[in-house]
């Protein structure tokens, strides 16, 4: 199975546990999960990242090296969205997805209304 992290935004506290909690209620087997934390760092990340792979049966170390890759190869876009976490305050999160990449495709595919 091949997984994929992304940091998507930053969000209000409140705002984001309300989005997973419909995300949660609406379908709970899409093997794609948001992440928030209040700092950008690959320590939160990880820490955040440790009770996904028990809830999909993933493979934690793929998941985990998946996070890591992503930090090693993508600076610019961590450096831009710490300074705009930075920006928001401390009632906010900065949110990021994990997913399946076969779950992620069903989910992009499905919010355009296809059916391949």
């Amino acid at each position: 199975m091949k997984y994929t992290f992304d940091i998507v935004g930053v969000s209000q506290v409140l705002y984001f546990f309300n989005h997973q909690q419909q995300s949660w209620q609406k379908s709970p087997q899409q093997g794609v999960e948001y992440l928030g934390t209040h700092t950008c760092t690959l320590d939160a990340f990880l820490e955040s990242v440790e009770s996904v792979p028990a809830k999909w049966g993933w493979n934690f170390d793929q998941v985990v090296d998946t996070v890591i890759q992503f930090w090693l190869n993508n600076s610019e876009s961590v450096s831009y969205w710490k300074a705009r976490l930075s920006d928001a305050g401390r009632d906010n999160l900065l949110v990021a997805r994990v997913a399946d990449i076969k779950a992620l495709q069903a989910e992009f595919e499905s919010l355009l209304g296809k059916d391949w």
